[in-house]
């Protein structure tokens, strides 16, 4: 008799995360339902946000690391009037201002100088390692410390609504519902904390969900509940080609690639990135890069 477990096939699983759960607390739970431990994901959503978090299964974890480098869309809502420990809603109110006298016109001067090429400094309740600790580490334990600012972009940044509303402590708050795009790595509670700290009245987010990472939309994801009923994968070939340049080789280079040979590649594919080469029979067979005209193996599938 054989009792070995079936393997799940190797592909992505875009899952709709809900709110409260951390992203490792969904990579657990999917490793139950996939019934593998060869469970990752492609970058980090807060415990309060919901929304796409793409998760790789057996071999699609390979793919994870280039995933994370790319696009992000979200749709959030940012108090104006607060601020708060974490710049979330999930943090103390250290501070409070009337942010009734802000108009308009203010908060798309301040959401202009948010846009484009920027500098952040990503929230000190976050996962960044200062000095190998991470940040949020340091911050419960009352460390007074910097994290340098880096480069994000952030290709749009709307407001589609502003709403009044008091706080709870009685403060007159502006409420933005906004969407943003951006580069893996910006923070969208800290774009709250300085649009709040531009106007003079401080700011924090009181909600977000994650609508796009790179291709994969909301309207692919599922819930785990959803995915405990049936495990929805997106194969290996489909999720790669969805997400990375496609170079289609013969057989002859097929072989020769999958036995460490570095094939001369198009110079159409110089300084694209990450390739995802295809074999006969759509059979997808390594990540590449072009090093010299050559492609320099990331990841090998066939």
């Amino acid at each position: 008799m054989n009792d070995r477990k079936p393997t799940p096939p190797d592909g992505l699983v875009i899952v709709d995360k809900p709110s409260g759960f951390t992203s490792h607390d969904v990579v657990a739970k999917m490793r139950g339902i996939a019934r593998t431990r060869r469970v990752g994901h492609a970058g980090t959503l807060d415990p309060m946000a919901t929304g796409v978090l793409v998760l790789g299964v057996e071999k699609a974890t390979k793919l994870l690391g280039h995933l994370a480098l790319t696009e992000k869309e979200y749709l959030g809502t940012v108090r104006l009037g607060q601020n708060t420990v974490t710049d979330d809603a999930e943090g103390d109110i250290t501070s409070s201002a009337d942010a009734s006298g802000i108009t308009r016109e203010a908060i798309d001067t301040g959401i202009a100088k948010l846009t484009g090429d920027i500098m952040q400094v990503p929230s000190k309740v976050s996962a960044i390692k200062i000095d190998g600790v991470r940040s949020y580490k340091r911050a419960r334990e009352g460390e007074e410390f910097d994290i340098p600012a880096r480069p994000v972009t952030v290709s749009s940044f709307t407001v589609y609504d502003v709403r009044e509303a008091v706080a709870e402590d009685g403060t007159p708050v502006l409420d933005l519902i906004v969407s943003v795009v951006c580069s893996s790595g910006t923070y969208i509670r800290a774009l709250a904390r300085d649009l709040g700290a531009d106007l003079g009245v401080g700011g924090h987010l009181t909600a977000l969900r994650r609508t796009r990472v790179g291709p994969y939309k909301i309207d692919t994801a599922r819930t785990l509940d959803q995915l405990q009923k049936e495990l929805a994968i997106m194969p290996l070939a489909e999720a790669a080609a969805a997400a990375f340049p496609r170079w289609d080789v013969d057989t002859r280079r097929a072989r020769l690639l999958t036995n460490g040979v570095r094939l001369e590649m198009p110079d159409t594919y110089a300084g694209a990135g990450p390739v995802a080469v295809f074999g006969p029979e759509n059979r997808l067979l390594a990540l590449v890069e072009a090093q010299k005209g050559k492609a320099k193996s990331l990841a090998v599938f066939g």
